[in-house]
């Protein structure tokens, strides 16, 4: 024991793994050395005091995540001051139970500090500790986490990229690329889509706004050629490309995406492959 609060389950040259029953049990002594594994929720109230300390990393316990996520929203808290933070599944641990988290976690949910240390969801907590407590987040600037990565290709050499934000769009490599990214397709993404003009795209509705505002810009991108459909938000992360590609529920699609086959209620991955395809 190192004090009556926390536990040492490791020490090693980078620092120490330390185990406590609640998130305000961090002190100052675990900053920029320790990875502590506390049986706390994480929301935003907690990982304040986390991040006060600012230790190496963190996990605590997702308490079946909840409304609008607020259980584990102090991941993306953390995530912005890049220190590496996950939670475990709450049916994998015994709530209030620090040592049992670390012996008995299964990760559920990480960060992308967390993800660049090779933190990865269903990981063991004993296993994800070490990983943080061996390794180092990057820091990337806010520009460069774009999250891009291809998903499907056919046989033109025509490829399906998703992209968090449609700003991150390259006209250089994107022309003959579908791109599926999560922010909305308002007026304010037209810019974006006429700057790049890729084969064609997949966004969020955002949740669609008065009058539709959320796909005018989808609307205009066809007009000029470019087809083009969104997700429905209450179904895809926003900010997330991957949701969108994955979880996605087609709400809207301009005419153009209406003439590759393009329909309401298809799932994205299928309207991403008829886009793909559609010779125009």
């Amino acid at each position: 024991m190192i004090n009556e609060l926390q536990t040492e389950m490791l020490r090693g040259p980078r620092g120490r793994i330390m185990v406590m029953d609640s998130a305000y049990h961090i002190g100052a002594a675990n900053r920029d050395r320790d990875v502590v594994v506390n049986a706390s929720y994480c929301g935003v109230l907690p990982a304040r005091f986390i991040g006060r300390h600012r230790p190496r990393g963190t996990i605590g316990v997702d308490c079946a995540v909840g409304p609008m996520g607020a259980a584990i929203a102090g991941l993306w808290y953390l995530e912005a001051l890049n220190i590496p933070a996950a939670v475990a599944a709450v049916d994998s641990v015994l709530l209030g139970n620090g040592v049992d988290l670390y012996e008995h976690g299964l990760i559920s949910f990480a960060n992308r500090s967390a993800n660049d240390c090779g933190v990865v969801p269903h990981m063991r907590v004993h296993e994800a500790a070490c990983q943080m407590l061996e390794q180092d987040p990057c820091s990337p600037d806010a520009a460069e986490v774009t999250n891009r990565v291809e998903v499907a290709r056919n046989e033109q050499g025509r490829t399906v990229i998703c992209v968090d934000s449609i700003a991150f769009g390259d006209p250089v490599t994107d022309a003959c690329s579908v791109l599926v990214t999560a922010g909305h397709t308002g007026r304010s993404a037209l810019p974006y889509l006429l700057k790049v003009r890729p084969w064609g795209f997949i966004c969020s509705d955002g949740g669609m706004g008065r009058e539709r505002s959320g796909v005018a810009g989808m609307v205009e991108a066809g007009r000029i050629g470019i087809p083009g459909a969104a997700v429905d938000a209450r179904r895809a992360r926003m900010g997330d490309g991957r949701s969108t590609y994955e979880d996605g529920i087609i709400s809207a699609a301009n005419e153009l995406a209406i003439r590759a086959g393009v329909h309401v209620g298809q799932s994205a991955r299928e309207a991403a492959r008829l886009l793909l395809n559609f010779e125009h």
